[in-house]
């Protein structure tokens, strides 16, 4: 038996893109630069670019989901280079393998004075 009323209305209201008003609305995002980096404590990990890769290069995880990490470098990863990462958990050391969904420049001031690249690594 429920006690809650249901009380919502589809609406079919319609959207005018092209309204002045909405535009200069929309404008004001126009210079906005997200990002949630500053939720997630950044880890040194390990990157190896390429399958049989034999250099390993330095980075930052700086963000990590189930099937998603994202990496700061001072390198460029191309788009659909397969990485290896590993990083220290506990006494032991953990490797996944991912390819770079996604890469570019860092969009701080800070990333910009030290080269910093972030790439969106799916995992394989």
């Amino acid at each position: 038996m429920s006690h809650i009323k249901s009380s919502s209305k589809l609406s079919n209201n319609q959207v005018d893109w092209n309204d002045p008003r909405l535009e200069a609305l929309l404008r004001k995002t126009d210079g906005w630069k997200l990002d949630n980096r500053g939720a997630f404590q950044a880890q040194g990990v390990h990157v190896h670019v390429g399958w049989g890769a034999n250099s390993v290069r330095d980075a930052v995880l700086v963000w990590e989901s189930d099937r998603v990490m994202v990496v700061e470098t001072r390198f460029v990863i191309q788009q659909g280079e397969h990485v290896r990462v590993d990083r220290v958990v506990g006494n032991s050391l953990r490797t996944v393998w991912g390819v770079v969904a996604e890469g570019r420049e860092g969009f701080r001031e800070e990333d910009k004075l030290n080269g910093v690249f972030v790439h969106w690594l799916h995992m394989c």
